[in-house]
């Protein structure tokens, strides 16, 4: 069980001063995440070199603490990564929220990491998974020839 006060202070800082809640101008990729249960309404806005690393990544919009929180955590923790290590971190994150995660894996999803007890309040899990779906969803259309690269728009 992760240590209450810190779990707390990790989530009121990122709701309170998250690093990356912005519109980004010139995102290559940006998609709407909705979580109806909650009201949750983000944006979440992608921006990546020519190698596919993740060079810039941001979110706007409204929603819980552990929303926006989450989504805070999770640009933190993707930028600088690549496409594919990005949706491995988000696979490893939608496991532990589940419970079905090793130490190792948790601890290369560093701060996201205290999100694990979400797992024991199902009411909260959406909140907490909206960026990571988002971002998912993104790369899933991009693969799938859905979404424009540049304009970040759907077809």
């Amino acid at each position: 069980m992760a240590n209450n006060t810190y779990y707390n202070e990790i989530l009121t800082e990122h709701n309170i001063r998250p690093l990356h809640k912005y519109k980004m101008e010139g995102a290559d990729f940006s998609l709407e995440g909705v979580n109806p249960s909650c009201g949750d309404d983000i944006v979440l806005y992608l921006k990546l070199d020519q190698d596919e690393k993740i060079v810039e990544a941001s979110f706007d919009g409204d929603g819980c603490a552990i929303s926006q929180a989450s989504s805070d955590i999770m640009c933190d923790l993707i930028i600088g990564k690549k496409k594919d290590e990005a949706l491995r971190l988000s696979e490893i994150f939608l496991r532990m929220i589940r419970g079905k995660i090793t130490e190792e894996e948790k601890e290369e999803l560093e701060e996201a990491g205290i999100l694990e007890d979400i797992s024991h309040m199902p009411a909260r899990v959406k909140c907490a998974v909206l960026a990571w779906r988002t971002m998912d969803e993104i790369f899933q259309d991009a693969a799938e020839g859905k979404i424009d690269k540049y304009s970040g728009k759907f077809d």
